[in-house]
């Protein structure tokens, strides 16, 4: 019985340590969500240069659209709260697979943006459901709330693809 308590306690331990951890600084939020925005933007300008694939180009139309506003909403909201808004810039991960994408040709190239959305999206959804259950700055934690749903509609849609 021992071992069992002694086992679940250490299996509980991380599950405790992540929830411990301090809430996301406002200015890391708005870095991040600015980093996967321009990420979604320059890889969805990369594929409409090449794809023939009308899905994919009214999928990438969308993340442009989508990804701007988004944009526009956290700057707005950074601003109203006296959050320092620093242009945003390509994460190393991001920078690595728009060269990925830059790099590929044709049918490989639509199949790598929709590999690359995924994961990108799924990164994206728990930064902006993290912050809107955990965040400081009130304006951000609702702009992080309503972009949520969206990116989960994003997630919906690559999933048919």
């Amino acid at each position: 019985m021992t071992r069992f308590l002694t086992a679940a306690a250490l299996i509980a331990l991380p599950i405790a340590a992540v929830s411990a951890q301090a809430p996301m600084p406002a200015s890391t939020y708005v870095m991040k969500a600015g980093a996967g925005d321009l990420y979604e933007k320059t890889s969805s300008q990369i594929l409409l240069e090449t794809t023939t694939n009308p899905k994919l180009k009214s999928f990438a139309q969308m993340m442009i659209t989508d990804h701007t506003k988004s944009t526009e909403d956290v700057k707005a909201a950074a601003m109203a709260a006296n959050v320092k808004v620093a242009p945003p810039k390509l994460d190393p991960m991001g920078a690595k697979n728009v060269a990925a994408l830059r790099a590929a040709k044709g049918t490989a190239r639509d199949r790598l943006y929709v590999t690359q959305q995924k994961a990108a999206h799924a990164k994206a959804l728990t930064l902006q459901q993290g912050y809107a259950d955990k965040g400081t700055v009130a304006g951000l934690k609702t702009v992080a709330a309503g972009i949520a749903p969206v990116v989960q509609t994003h997630i919906t849609e690559l999933q048919t693809m």
